[in-house]
């Protein structure tokens, strides 16, 4: 790979390098108990920020690198890692600063592919530093995009490749943790833009209510009312295989009921949770559940986050529960609250993100869920 004499690389080169299993260190600076919270899977760690922060000098004469692989430091947002990288300079190692940093990291992305036995595409796009998951299905030419979380751009780009076009984009709730795209994509792409029954939202819409049936080359999509993370959330179950699930079930567990509400409002969406899980449960064990997030950083391995509902029923405890028990396990559980997730809602709800920083308003880790 080739690098020029910059000192700093930007996010969609690394992301390249890591999508085509370039030859590349990436070293991880930051405190260790940001590091323990998210990081890059490919990425090694080194205790050095407090004294590279204080200026203390060679930190790395110690350690010992491929003279032909390149490295790249890595902070928050791009500012002590420029220190290390300068140090690893000195030592004659060709060495890049991430520029912005693990808050800038949050935009990377990968895919991870598979085929149902309907012969419908499934794409998993991962955004690795967030652990948003959206998906574009395809079949015979035609193709939905649920859950938008990136730059509309890359789902068009995408879909363009398989020479797919795209009938209907929709989202499974409101988010709180990123910025939905989707409106914009449906908009660039000619598409039908599809979100669930409310009066929420200040732009145009096509409502989907429950057991909704869309349909896209010979494959269909019906709609499965599962309030309880939020009032409207929804889960989507296409070609009675595969469930796209949202917030409101995972791989290890189920959604937070708790954003902007009152304590008692938080356990009246539990309990409309219980039931939305039961009546996913009810649902062939052999079904494949997709969830709309992951509380982990994800790996450029192409493997796909999901899991059978069979597994799942004997993975995640909660889902054994009595209704008050699990309304008071689940609100026993809950982690901290999300940053900035009021005014990520309040642009949802406008569909329109002009002159914020998404960049700053959407780092953060990833909390949707309680296992």
């Amino acid at each position: 790979m080739y690098f020029d004499k910059r000192k700093t690389i930007e996010v969609a080169e690394l992301r390249t390098l890591l999508e085509n299993k370039e030859a590349v260190h990436i070293l991880d600076i930051r405190p260790r108990s940001e590091r323990d919270e998210w990081h890059i899977p490919e990425s090694e760690f080194v205790d050095v920020y407090e004294r590279l922060k204080v200026g203390e000098k060679n930190l790395f004469s110690g350690v010992h690198f491929s003279s032909n692989i390149p490295v790249v430091t890595l902070c928050g947002a791009g500012k002590t890692s420029m220190m290390a990288m300068e140090q690893l300079r000195e030592n004659g190692i060709e060495a890049y600063s991430l520029e912005g940093g693990m808050q800038a990291w949050t935009s990377a992305w990968n895919t991870a592919y598979t085929m149902d036995t309907s012969e419908t595409h499934i794409l998993q796009v991962r955004r690795t530093g967030k652990g948003c998951l959206s998906y574009v299905l395809g079949n015979n030419g035609e193709a939905v995009v649920i859950d938008a979380s990136l730059d509309a751009k890359i789902y068009h780009d995408i879909v363009k490749n398989y020479n797919w076009n795209i009938k209907y984009v929709v989202d499974t709730h409101i988010h709180a943790d990123h910025y939905s795209r989707s409106r914009e994509l449906a908009l660039i792409s000619n598409a039908q833009l599809y979100l669930p029954n409310q009066k929420i939202v200040d732009y145009p819409y096509n409502p989907m209510y429950d057991n909704d049936l869309l349909y896209f080359g010979n494959a269909v999509l019906r709609a499965i009312h599962t309030p309880g993370h939020t009032h409207e959330s929804y889960s989507f179950l296409v070609n009675e295989e595969s469930l796209f699930s949202g917030d409101t079930l995972f791989t290890t567990g189920v959604g937070r009921p708790d954003l902007k509400t009152s304590k008692e409002g938080a356990k009246q969406k539990a309990r409309l949770l219980y039931h939305s899980l039961q009546r996913l449960m009810s649902l062939g064990d052999s079904i494949v559940v997709y969830p709309g997030h992951t509380g982990h950083p994800v790996a450029f391995d192409g493997k796909l986050i999901g899991s059978t509902l069979y597994d799942i029923k004997g993975t995640v405890d909660m889902l054994q529960l009595n209704e008050e028990d699990f309304v008071g396990s689940l609100l026993g559980k809950v982690p901290h609250t999300p940053p900035n997730y009021e005014e990520i809602v309040k642009l949802n709800l406008k569909g329109n993100s002009k002159g914020v920083d998404l960049v700053a308003l959407e780092a953060g880790v990833n909390r949707c869920a309680i296992s």
